[in-house]
């Protein structure tokens, strides 16, 4: 006479929270996963630039558009990496310029109307900080410079002057036509320093970050105390490859 006991198969109880986010050695798990190596990311996003200028030819503006590129980031221990890489950013942005008239000062005002397209290529070098939040949540802040090469800003202008300030101005110096101001003045290279925040989830980032224009962007001032600040905003959306 023998006795046959049955096997005891226990399947996993799919109600059962994870305790990840309560367990006292997930921080040890997770400092684990953080080592050297190089992540690949595809980004893409929305960008404000502001113009800020003082003694110009030109006026204050708000330039809007996109930017498109891929970065890198190089991660370090104690959830540390570095970013860099290549972003094409394209911006449109549009403003008057009034003026008194010349030959009728108190009774007519007129103006010129820029409308400007700007190209240019971001090379960030940022140092970024993750936080673990809850699996694969992660928040994380970064900072550092990043370096915009201008490729071409043009400016199309339309006037809509008397015939005497037109003359005036184009003997001052003043575009009262379509030019590229990188070319005549602008300089191709704005530093800014800039900061920001953002959280990841998988292979997904989403971001965001403020720039300060660091440099003079005037390549030759024709009078005194002649400035212009090129700072800016952005969002991004990233992928990891």
């Amino acid at each position: 006479m023998s006795a046959a006991r049955a096997q005891d198969v226990r399947k996993p109880d799919t109600q059962i929270a994870d305790n990840s986010f309560f367990d006292p050695t997930h921080k040890e798990k997770v400092e684990e996963e953080y080592h050297f190596g190089v992540d690949y990311r595809i980004e893409v996003g929305f960008a404000q630039n502001q113009q800020r200028t003082k003694n110009l030819s030109f006026p204050d503006m708000y330039l809007h558009g996109a930017r498109i590129g891929a970065t890198f980031d190089f991660r370090l221990p104690k959830h540390f990496s570095i970013e860099t890489g290549v972003l094409y950013t394209i911006l449109y942005g549009r403003q008057q310029q009034h003026w008194r008239s010349v030959d009728a000062p108190s009774l007519q005002v007129e103006y010129l109307q820029h409308r400007v397209l700007e190209h240019n290529i971001t090379i960030p070098v940022r140092c970024y900080y993750t936080i673990p939040l809850w699996q694969q949540l992660n928040m994380f802040f970064f900072g550092g410079p990043q370096f915009n090469i201008g490729l071409a800003e043009t400016d199309y202008i339309q006037p809509h002057l008397s015939d005497v300030t037109r003359i005036w101005m184009e003997s001052q110096g003043i575009h009262t036509s379509k030019y590229d101001r990188m070319a005549e003045d602008l300089k191709h290279t704005n530093v800014q320093m800039g900061v920001g925040m953002g959280f990841e989830w998988d292979r997904y980032r989403l971001k965001g970050g403020y720039d300060f224009g660091l440099n003079n962007l005037i390549k030759q001032s024709k009078v005194n105390g002649q400035h212009m600040w090129e700072w800016g905003w952005h969002v991004s959306f990233c992928y990891r490859l």
